[in-house]
């Protein structure tokens, strides 16, 4: 059963939105703190909005404070601790600022992070320090900016939804992952380089439930200090099952067992404009050096040319429809794989995909396999 969540604003990559964010802080500048707009960065769990707002801020040489409110159980985590104070007319209660208000002058970011997996009250006690940032018992000092992220509303989160007062007090923006801007940044993070060259050639297989740029970043450096993945794949194999789902890491185990070399990426075969070459390669993965069948090699291709297909990035080409027919007819992929892949396609509802699949001669095949 498909899910439907909700998100708000345009989809952007984070450079996208680092750029957007430069706009936003630039227009906010010459405004009283009343007159800012905060920021709301959508985005499903794992995909990177915390590191990319740290890295932001970190870059700039700015102050940064990060308060995660789905850990508060009373307004007191968010206002501070009452006091009483003894004056010349008797005494007076006034708070004390929990710790992790901001009191050096900015250039600076509160982040507020997953703010929608606090509890309504606390929710409620926000929408002031949107507003206007500051509470009545604390303010954040000058030249600070506020940025939330978000988790979608609906499917499995456990999020609180936010109405209409909430969400009209910041802008919006989902983010998106690009495998190529996350392999750039973890080259720059010193990530393992046969993780990066994993993820780089199956990009369709990250952002699952289970396997999330946090959970291969997991992964990879669980495995950084094996020298000689081959030669202890069963602990990779058992590392990989225990942080990614089944098929990223059935996927890894092949890449391993390939000596690390790509197989064809769907690019390859659908773009192709002589199949037959696509053909002949298929063959040869097909087969080991001892001509043994490697069922995994085509399984492989299949899943990485299933997930291309039904990708919300995926646009058809005039060559895809011809070689999406001749991929399913080739004698060395068992027919087993082949009605998988097909009914597995058709099962998307995706009417571009239906199309391309309608084909008198994929139709002989499919009789003749029942």
């Amino acid at each position: 059963m498909e899910h439907t969540t909700t998100q708000y604003g345009p989809q952007c990559n984070s450079n996208e939105i680092e750029k957007i964010i430069d706009h936003i802080f630039q227009t906010n500048e010459p405004f009283k703190k009343r007159e800012r707009i905060p920021i709301c960065i959508w985005g499903t769990h794992g995909i990177g909005k915390t590191e990319m707002v740290k890295d932001y801020a970190f870059a700039r040489g700015w102050n940064f404070k990060y308060i995660a409110p789905a850990q508060f159980e009373e307004m007191g985590d968010f206002h501070g601790i009452p006091k009483e104070v003894k004056t010349k007319n008797g005494s007076i209660t006034k708070y004390s600022p929990p710790e992790w208000v901001p009191v050096e002058n900015g250039p600076g970011i509160l982040l507020i992070d997953d703010i929608n997996r606090a509890d309504d009250r606390i929710l409620r006690g926000c929408m002031q320090l949107l507003q206007n940032y500051e509470l009545s018992s604390w303010k954040l000092p000058e030249d600070w900016h506020i940025i939330a992220t978000a988790n979608p509303e609906g499917a499995d989160y456990s999020v609180t939804p936010l109405d209409a007062a909430m969400v009209t007090r910041m802008v919006h923006f989902t983010f998106t992952f690009d495998y190529k801007i996350w392999a750039d940044w973890a080259n720059r993070s010193n990530i393992d380089k046969r993780g990066i060259s994993f993820v780089l050639s199956y990009p369709e297989l990250i952002n699952t439930n289970r396997t999330t740029p946090r959970s291969l970043t997991h992964f990879f450096n669980l495995i950084k200090n094996i020298h000689d993945l081959k030669e202890n794949i069963d602990l990779v194999f058992a590392l990989a099952q225990s942080t990614l789902d089944e098929v990223t890491a059935s996927s890894f185990l092949t890449f391993v067992n390939d000596d690390l070399q790509m197989l064809l990426s769907p690019e390859d075969i659908l773009d192709s404009s002589k199949f037959k070459i696509i053909q002949e390669k298929i063959i040869v993965l097909s087969k080991d050096s001892k001509g043994k069948n490697r069922i995994d090699h085509l399984s492989t291709i299949t899943t990485r040319l299933y997930l291309y297909l039904i990708s919300t990035e995926y646009q058809t080409k005039s060559l895809h429809k011809e070689n999406l027919i001749n991929f399913l007819l080739l004698d060395c992929l068992p027919n087993d794989l082949s009605m998988s892949f097909y009914m597995d396609l058709l099962k998307t509802g995706n009417e571009n995909i239906k199309q391309m699949l309608r084909d008198p001669r994929l139709a002989s095949f499919l009789i003749d396999s029942m």
